[in-house]
């Protein structure tokens, strides 16, 4: 009984940690990319990542290899939606917007999941209020992006479209790999998931012909550093523990605290500031984002306050 009420006090203080270092990984990744090319970069922090998760599950666990073709295709399918096409556009729109406007496309990610699981699955039902909710999603993107005559900035367009089309990535491969069967623990598939990926994102950056030279900076090493052991082994080590403790659903909020970290590390970091209009389409992103899933946002409210129901 006491480890349970240990588990459930320590759970908050976990999901704020999570949401605390993939926040942070936005700016490291705007530190990175002033040095080096964003498809190396990526290839080669999942290249490190992955193979240290990879060794932490040929230690600790009694199957780490896949030995049948049904694992390997599930490798593969998420390997190439939720690393590397994943990284390669988030890392190549980072280029043209800040990290904090990035992380407030990429928590689209479970409004896009919603609309693909009930385009492609049928599982969710999409009911007129959901449907707005996915609507204010996307108009939350567009009043991100800002592309009023007055403040009409292709480079901003291009960023934001390329992030969005990296969030939309990663949904659709968490909706496609769902039914996919491995039988393998969650850290060696995850493990395979980062090190094949990293292959593929190597391939991309060797077909736009991006230099393999690096310029190891202390800044550069410091944000590398980071998006391998905080961001990659501990952020999915932390994530798949909290899965495992409060299910997806609930999990999913994580993604509305990562842009308010971002924007502050950020800010502290980089001095970047947020404009109204960024603040304004994550505000609207998030209101999507409780029409869609209001019974989950009703289910934390009673639970953590004396609100008998909503």
């Amino acid at each position: 009984m006491d480890s349970i009420q240990r588990k459930v006090q320590s759970t908050p203080f976990l999901f704020v940690l999570l949401a605390t270092l993939w926040g942070g990984s936005f700016v490291a990744i705007d530190v990175g990319l002033r040095h080096v090319p964003p498809l190396l970069f990526a290839a080669m922090r999942y290249d490190v990542a992955g193979a240290l998760v990879l060794g932490y599950a040929a230690l600790t666990r009694d199957r780490w290899l896949p030995t049948d073709r049904s694992a390997w295709v599930a490798i593969a399918v998420s390997s190439a939606l939720l690393i590397a096409a994943f990284h390669a556009l988030l890392y190549l729109g980072q280029g043209y917007v800040s990290g904090a406007i990035a992380a407030i496309v990429v928590s689209l990610v479970p409004l896009l999941t919603a609309g693909f699981d009930h385009a492609l699955v049928g599982d969710a039902e999409l009911e007129p209020v959901g449907g707005a909710g996915l609507a204010f999603g996307f108009v939350g993107v567009a009043v991100v992006a800002n592309p009023t005559p007055s403040a009409l900035d292709p480079t901003t367009l291009v960023g934001v479209g390329l992030v969005f089309l990296a969030a939309a990535s990663f949904a659709l491969g968490g909706v496609v790999s769902r039914p996919l069967r491995t039988g393998l623990p969650p850290a060696s598939y995850q493990g395979w998931v980062m090190f094949v990926g990293g292959l593929l994102l190597h391939v991309g950056s060797v077909a736009r012909g991006e230099s393999v030279v690096v310029a190891w900076t202390p800044a550069v090493l410091a944000a590398f550093v980071y998006l391998v052991l905080a961001s990659s082994v501990v952020g999915y080590l932390l994530y798949f523990e909290l899965l495992d403790r409060v299910g997806a659903s609930d999990l999913n909020l994580v993604n509305y605290l990562v842009p308010v970290v971002a924007a502050l590390v950020g800010w502290i970091v980089l001095g970047d500031v947020l404009g109204p209009t960024a603040v304004t389409g994550f505000a609207v992103v998030f209101v999507g984002f409780a029409l869609l899933k209001r019974d989950v946002l009703c289910r934390v409210v009673r639970t953590h306050s004396t609100v008998p129901d909503c």
